[in-house]
């Protein structure tokens, strides 16, 4: 489900440059794994009840995601609940759970009825000292859990823990033991946002030398140095078929990268194919807020009030060529356009604002209103409303006809 973008998108040609988009290893289309339901509910103070996650992941299939995580069932009795409302909901994403490399674990997976799961185990030296085990026993529990999981028909992709700070010829040597225990994906995790871009693409790239052409790779990443997005780009240029994430970038600290923030990155700069939908990503946007009880930044890409609104007056002087102020079309991703009047006002604000409220304003009159604008938002610290605005003009209107 690759969303059109022609002539909506108004982006630098050199993104087209030959030696940037050869960059990118394959044509295939880029598939989303979402974990909104999982590692997005352990954003500090936000708790998703069973039929708040249904519903959302009603929005994650309508969006187009490919695979919905839908919780850690063996530490959650509400995750539980959650899957078996998720299981009889009839969606077209595939439902995976989450587990560690733990039999205990993986039992409740069967119990359950999960065909997929991620299976995960720290193998950077940090996390182990952490937990206070060896590398011998992080290589014991990958191999049990693993073979355990495919004994019982649970497709697995193995996910190191903090592998981004992980000794490289051990992160080999894990991800090698989880494909001969049956693991069937890798996931490369930048558990804490530790790496750049440049990092994370050298880290995908050498993983796909170790485990070969067809094993399916994901980037899963954190955005504490707010680069979540362009590491998942640049994933996908190492060689990374799929992208983990959030809607909204929720999670822990920083959050999560953010699911449709790399789709819109990968197709509107790249051409790269994506498996989503993104004129459905402000409506699941607005779900997920509202069941997480917080409120984006206005000006949050993609999602953003505030990004096809326009209140300066230079930039309305150009309102009837949006190529010339936005670098996509709020078409792609169904928004509405507007001018709102505020401070930075121009003329050209006012004419528009007028006709868009059918409101007749004479060329003479104009300099009046604006100043009047100008004043009340200055007053209130903030936009001036169109019924603000249609009082302004009356009051100005009528004083003029005394």
């Amino acid at each position: 489900m690759t969303t059109s973008t022609k002539g909506q998108v108004w982006v630098s040609e050199l993104n087209a440059r030959p030696e940037i988009r050869s960059a990118f290893p394959t044509t295939s289309p880029v598939r989303f794994y979402d974990t909104t339901l999982r590692d997005g509910e352990q954003t500090v103070g936000v708790v998703l009840s069973p039929q708040q996650k249904l519903e959302i992941a009603r929005h994650l299939d309508a969006l187009g995601v490919s695979r919905i995580e839908a919780g850690f069932p063996r530490v959650s009795a509400e995750d539980a609940e959650a899957i078996q409302l998720l299981q009889a909901a009839g969606l077209k994403a595939e439902l995976w759970g989450f587990s560690r490399a733990l039999k205990a674990d993986i039992e409740e997976l069967v119990r359950l009825g999960l065909g997929a799961s991620i299976i995960e185990a720290p193998t950077s030296d940090i996390k182990l000292q952490a937990y206070n085990i060896t590398r011998d026993e992080v290589l014991r529990r990958v191999t049990e859990a693993v073979s355990f999981a495919r004994q019982n028909s649970i497709t697995v992709a193995f996910f190191a823990v903090d592998g981004t700070r992980t000794d490289l010829d051990f992160l080999r040597k894990v991800y090698l033991t989880a494909l001969e225990s049956g693991a069937a994906e890798i996931v490369v995790v930048d558990t804490i946002g530790a790496c750049g871009p440049e990092a994370a693409e050298f880290l995908v790239r050498k993983t796909r030398e170790w485990i070969g052409p067809q094993i399916p790779l994901h980037f899963h990443g954190h955005n504490d140095f707010g680069m979540a997005t362009a590491c998942a780009v640049a994933a996908v240029r190492g060689g990374a078929s799929w992208i983990q994430g959030t809607i909204n970038g929720m999670g822990e600290r920083a959050g999560n990268a953010d699911i449709c923030e790399i789709a819109l990155a990968l197709r509107c700069l790249y051409d790269v194919p994506i498996v989503l939908d993104l004129t459905k990503v402000r409506e699941v946007s607005e779900v997920v807020q509202a069941a997480g009880g917080y409120k984006l930044e206005a000006w949050k890409p993609i999602v953003g009030e505030n990004l096809f609104m326009r209140e300066s007056g230079a930039v309305a002087s150009q309102f009837h060529i949006p190529e010339a102020i936005e670098p996509y079309s709020s078409e792609l991703v169904s928004a509405t356009r507007g001018i709102v009047l505020g401070k930075k006002s121009g003329l050209d604000s006012i004419d528009l604002k007028a006709k868009e409220l059918g409101i007749s304003v004479l060329t003479d009159q104009r300099a009046s209103i604006l100043a009047a604008v100008k004043k009340r938002a200055i007053a209130k610290r903030g936009l001036v409303s169109d019924e603000e605005f249609r009082r302004i003009v009356d009051e100005l209107l009528g004083a003029l006809k005394r």
